[in-house]
């Protein structure tokens, strides 16, 4: 059957959840599927969110039964979440955070994180594939009376904007191997703003004018991801351009579930208790509950807490107490979310030398610090945008400390709160005062949940030429290091120079025009590939060659370890090569090293992306 929808797909870090649309109609709302799942064991529900947890029961606990999978030995969806508070060395959480950390080797079995031996492990992967073959089935199910496959969709999957080349080739591989094979990949912001647009019909139009700025906040589960966006008038009509992408930030709803746990962990020492690592992940999913609703209930005074006591692999004595609404206001309005200055930075703690493996959240749980830090560094990104900065004498952009955004659409279950977001938005506007800009409106948004699933099912019309399209290309310049072929010398490293093979900007599907080089690779033998980016550097162009750059400018991602083939050639060989490279149609970093003197036709040696860091 041909394809005649386009399919969404928000893989969250605590939620998941599928739109579609129908590609026939011009205009039209999405549609959120309601997910079948789990949700205690033996009784299945339709929810338009998949939580974003993978249980692996005991083998007593039988058969996690689904509508079409009778025998299914793992569960997904809100059984798994609630199963976790009782037992969490079962639970796989978290699991995107994992795929984006360069730290660990994502194809190994290793979470849950801390699990005994009795219990078996999987990969980042492998979980990322499982939530995606839930949402594949359900689909299937949906259809099941037309008959329509997934895999015949199309299929738009979104992905933080901050996620570096391997983190979205994973994501990719996750899909492939959930059998969907005509992927797109999009970032979170932009499908969160193509659903605002699309919830506003031709409203959008009053709302949005040629010289505006929205800066899309986006806190979910497991990151924070700032966007910036702007409006601008050609040839009579209105363009959109992403012109900037904050840092990949772990910090989230995760961070302040831990927060509310740690909270009860003290009530409950200081009446005797004693709580040991698997009580406290218990905790954690036990605060998420109690987080969400005293932030969105204002009657709600406090919420009870309570977890397995020890003696039991699965059932104990109940520990309880409760946690406030003055508890949680202090801890996560001022502690996640403080009035800081323009000015305010990251701190940045000292790692000490031996530390668990475990995923490297921001050391700094401010946001506000950190959406400062992004304003600050991106002052100058409208400096080559014609209509902005420099374009227009004296306006208050030419003299700016930050970027003006001029609207702020939220996104992210995080930002539910109505407390939160006028604390960010208040803060925000402090700045802008203070900078000599005009305060910020913030856009609607109808749906924080779904907005990204939506926004994804609406962009393959978008597509297709029949709705506003946001451009951008890539949020950074990509550059591969060059070492120089310099005398060793006892302690000093060869110098490294950075090679541009991707501009700032540069669209899916297009090429780098490379200026030759001599260069040459290794082949038959282990050779590491070192490669930086930079969101600040924007005036790079392909093959502009950087010997020096100021602290800050570049910075250096996960190394690519590779064995090239040596056919035809002798193991150790240098092979002169000329370097080639492209943005695929799904966003990633294509490069590749072709031979001068090849040995066969069409010779190239592409350059996989590793996901193994050094250890």
């Amino acid at each position: 059957m041909t394809a005649k929808l386009t399919v969404g797909i928000d893989l969250g870090t605590t939620h998941c959840a599928i739109a579609v649309a129908d590609l026939n109609l011009e205009k039209g709302r999405s549609t959120v599927l309601q997910v079948p799942q789990l949700v205690t064991h033996g009784a299945v529900e339709e929810r338009a969110l998949l939580p974003s947890f993978l249980y692996i029961p005991h083998e007593s606990e039988g058969a996690q039964a689904l509508p079409w999978d009778a025998e299914r030995s793992f569960a997904v969806g809100e059984h798994a979440r609630v199963r976790g508070v009782d037992s969490p060395t079962r639970l796989v959480s978290s699991a995107k955070s994992w795929l984006s950390h360069s730290g660990v080797d994502r194809h190994v079995g290793i979470l849950p994180m801390g699990a005994p031996e009795d219990v078996e492990k999987i990969s980042p992967v492998e979980a990322s594939w499982r939530y995606l073959e839930h949402l594949t089935e359900a689909f299937e199910n949906h259809f099941a009376e037309s008959g329509l496959k997934l895999a015949e969709q199309e299929v738009v999957l979104t992905v933080p904007a901050s996620f570096d080349a391997a983190a979205r080739e994973l994501t990719v591989e996750a899909a492939l191997a959930a059998g969907i094979d005509k992927l797109t990949l999009l970032e979170e912001p932009q499908a969160a703003l193509y659903a605002w647009i699309e919830a506003m019909g031709d409203r959008f139009r009053k709302e949005l004018r040629p010289g505006d700025v929205i800066l899309v906040i986006d806190v979910g589960g497991g990151t924070t991801d700032f966007s910036a966006i702007a409006a601008v008038e050609r040839d009579g009509n209105l363009e959109l351009s992403r012109i900037a992408v904050g840092d990949h930030i772990l910090l989230g709803g995760d961070n302040m579930d831990l927060a509310v746990a740690h909270i009860a962990k003290r009530k409950l020492e200081a009446d005797g208790k004693e709580i040991d690592r698997f009580q406290m992940v218990a905790l954690t999913h036990a605060g998420r509950s109690a987080k969400e609703r005293l932030l969105s209930e204002p009657d709600l005074a406090s919420y009870p807490i309570a977890v397995a006591g020890k003696g039991s692999k699965l059932f104990g004595a109940a520990l309880r107490t409760e946690v406030t609404r003055d508890d949680v206001y202090t801890t996560l309005v001022d502690g996640f979310f403080p009035v800081v200055p323009m000015s305010a930075r990251p701190a940045v703690r000292a790692r000490t030398a031996l530390t668990q493996i475990g995923l490297p959240y921001a050391s700094d749980p401010a946001v506000t610090k950190h959406l400062a830090h992004f304003l600050t560094r991106q002052a100058d990104a409208l400096s080559k945008i014609e209509g902005f900065g420099h374009h227009k004498h004296g306006d208050a952009r030419d003299r700016a400390k930050l970027l003006h955004p001029t609207a702020v659409l939220f996104n992210g279950g995080v930002m539910k709160s109505n407390v939160l977001r006028e604390r960010l938005l208040s803060t925000l506007n402090a700045w802008l005062s203070e900078d000599g800009a005009p305060p910020v409106r913030e856009l609607s948004s109808a749906d924080l949940d779904l907005a990204v699933a939506r926004g994804a099912a609406i962009y393959g019309r978008v597509r297709r030429g029949r709705g506003l399209r946001i451009r951008g290309g890539t949020a950074r310049s990509y550059y591969v290091g060059i070492e120089g072929a310099v005398p060793a010398v006892p302690g000093v490293e060869p110098p490294i120079v950075a090679f541009c093979v991707a501009p700032f900007g540069m669209e899916e599907g297009t090429h780098a025009a490379l200026p030759p080089h001599e260069l040459g690779v290794v082949v038959g033998e282990p050779v590491r590939f070192r490669f930086f980016g930079s969101s600040v550097r924007r005036d790079d162009k392909a093959g502009a060659e950087l010997e020096r750059w100021k602290e800050g400018e570049l910075d250096e991602l996960a190394p690519i370890e590779v064995t090239l083939p040596a056919e035809g050639r002798r193991e150790g060989d240098v092979v002169p090569v000329e370097l080639s490279s492209q943005i695929t149609e799904i966003g990633t970093l294509l490069l590749e090293a072709v031979p001068k003197e090849p040995v066969k036709d069409n010779e190239r040696f592409r350059v996989e992306l590793s996901v193994r860091a050094e250890g």
